[in-house]
């Protein structure tokens, strides 16, 4: 089974060029590229400069997205907050917030959803979404990242649980992914794609990288037009495959679901 991710730093849906406040744009992006599930970043809520707006409902109810979860990070002067976000087609299991704050730095974190993905067998397939924002030092990702490997769920989970990563790594120097994540069996894209600035992007500081249970068969940032103005980043677009459930693994997954709904 295909799912198609999107991962996308909206920029509290401020454009990136001409600073105007406009989250139809981010919609129209969005649904041009049909994702299954969207990561996000830098959505604002009820902060004075969007209208007050909680956008993660503004654009899961524009996009037709039911199942949404949202975390704040960091507190907006004047009122309100913006933080990351997930959007999904499939419903969402269990979300939490991973905080990845290294004082005296901005606030940071990364946010997980545990999916319930139907096969077209019938069969219930979880999936484990991650949405990150990290920070703007080298030395503050490293760390920020080595927390998250360290967190829970994640320590804990089977090595072929199907795991999806993404988000904005800042990672200016393309690095992270090999001294970090490939270490910890993420893959990741052979080839980086430039996501920003949106206009003119020179910098790959976007990314999404597969453990586990499903391949990762292809990225590209949005070359859609209007793209360029809806943010500062270009979202980028990934197609990830789930590998077949072998029978010890369906079996496992059946008994952890039957557990879970008798409790």
């Amino acid at each position: 089974m295909r799912l198609r991710i999107v991962t996308y730093n909206v920029h509290k849906c401020i454009g990136g060029l001409d600073r105007r406040y406009d989250p139809a744009r981010v919609v129209e992006t969005l649904s041009h590229h049909q994702p299954d599930v969207v990561l996000l970043q830098e959505v604002d809520a009820f902060a004075a400069r969007s209208n007050h707006d909680r956008q993660v409902d503004v654009l899961g109810d524009e996009l037709g997205f039911r199942h949404r979860i949202y975390f704040g990070n960091v507190k907006v002067r004047g009122g309100g907050e913006y933080g990351n976000a997930i959007l999904s087609r499939f419903p969402i299991l269990d979300a939490r917030n991973i905080d990845l704050t290294i004082p005296p730095k901005k606030r940071r974190g990364a946010v997980h959803a545990k999916l319930r993905v139907r096969l077209p067998s019938g069969h219930l397939r979880s999936v484990h979404i991650y949405a990150l924002h990290l920070g703007l030092s080298g030395m503050e990702r490293k760390i920020q990242l080595r927390r998250f490997l360290a967190s829970h769920p994640f320590a804990t989970l089977d090595a072929r649980a199907p795991i999806v990563l993404g988000g904005d790594f800042n990672d200016v120097w393309g690095t992270l992914g090999r001294k970090l994540l490939a270490p910890a069996g993420f893959r990741g894209a052979s080839a980086t794609a430039a996501t920003f600035p949106a206009y003119a992007p020179v910098r790959a500081l976007d990314a999404i990288y597969v453990r586990g249970g499903v391949h990762l068969l292809h990225t590209e940032r949005s070359r859609l037009d209007l793209a360029r103005y809806a943010s500062d980043h270009l979202p980028l677009v990934a197609e990830v495959q789930l590998h077949p459930m072998r029978a010890h693994l369906f079996a496992e997954e059946t008994r952890h679901q039957t557990g879970r709904h008798a409790a």
